[in-house]
């Protein structure tokens, strides 16, 4: 899951639950991952922009590994949960509330992620393309580009028109999807329950992704200006298969 402004309402009502619902994934082991990617292709990169940041749970592990970290998100509950995270880390981060559909900075990075799908949530490719040149604009030579994707697998055939229930922590949630084949959109309605004293309250998500393919997103990002275009599996530097689920990309500006 990631954050963007059709989710705008997305992560607006349940910020709170987020760190809950993801609490499996080892965000330590992905900013270590981004790290060796950095030092493989920009090993002297020190300022590091992360889009679509949500509550900072790979920013703060990546400035605890001694990066400068600026964080942007469109969600203001989101960012508040982050800055306080942030401090009670200890660490320093500028957390900026922006869409970054229109990216509006004036500080150059010499790298810019996007992690936990954030590409996926912008359904429109003129779009995502205004997105990749703002990202080009705004790094600094030899800069690069890490972000990675649900892939078009997952989101076709794990995710596509099925229904997932689960309880966890005292929130149980129905998770209902619908795969367009047409436009290659799933859209997510996601009930959560959540106990509140002796009731539970009910909290309603439409969350909305698009599958892209790999080789429609490296057209965009070769049309944008980036060279030494790198498609990797999930946390790996081997090349994804047909069934990777997860898939990063590494595109660099001269």
């Amino acid at each position: 899951m990631a954050r963007m402004s059709i989710f705008m309402s997305c992560y607006e009502n349940f910020a709170q639950l987020y760190d809950k619902l993801m609490d499996e994934v080892d965000y330590n082991e992905w900013a270590n991952y981004l790290k060796r990617i950095i030092e493989e292709f920009n090993s002297d990169a020190n300022h590091i922009l992360d889009l679509a940041c949500g509550t900072g749970n790979i920013t703060i592990p990546m400035s605890t590994l001694g990066y400068n970290l600026w964080g942007v998100d469109i969600s203001e509950e989101m960012l508040s949960i982050a800055e306080n995270k942030a401090r009670i880390f200890g660490q320093n981060i500028r957390f900026i509330k922006q869409d970054m559909r229109n990216l509006n900075l004036t500080k150059t990075f010499d790298v810019v992620t996007c992690g936990c799908d954030g590409v996926n949530y912008i359904t429109r490719e003129y779009e995502l393309e205004k997105v990749f040149n703002d990202i080009f604009r705004i790094l600094n030579p030899r800069g690069i580009f890490i972000f990675d994707i649900s892939s078009f697998y997952k989101l076709k055939h794990v995710l596509g028109n099925n229904t997932f229930v689960e309880e966890k922590d005292g929130i149980f949630y129905c998770w209902e999807n619908e795969f367009n084949i047409d436009s290659s959109i799933v859209t997510m309605r996601l009930n959560f329950f959540v106990l509140d004293g002796k009731f539970y309250r009910r909290i309603e998500e439409i969350h909305i992704q698009k599958a892209y393919k790999t080789g429609e997103i490296y057209h965009m990002l070769s049309k944008c200006g980036f060279v030494n275009i790198e498609i990797f599996d999930e946390f790996t530097f081997s090349k994804p298969n047909d069934k990777s689920e997860r898939i990063f990309f590494v595109a660099k500006k001269l």
